[in-house]
């Protein structure tokens, strides 16, 4: 399952590469697609707990789910 999850605290490409290497690194098999400029990140498949997990380990401010 797809879910797109709303991440406040990245600034920058580098910012998005960061939670891109977390989330990849939390969820070997994940799909994961950073919007920048919307503040979101769309994982799949997706796992709440570990989206969270890689979020706050990356240095970012998780918000929660916005699309399931």
């Amino acid at each position: 399952m797809r879910k797109t999850y709303e991440v406040d605290g990245m600034t920058c490409g580098g910012c998005a590469n960061t939670l891109r290497n977390a989330l990849t690194a939390e969820i070997p098999t994940a799909t994961v697609v950073v919007d920048l400029d919307g503040a979101k990140v769309t994982v799949e498949p997706a796992d709440d707990a570990a989206v969270q997990r890689a979020v706050e380990v990356a240095g970012f401010n998780y918000r929660g789910v916005v699309e399931a």
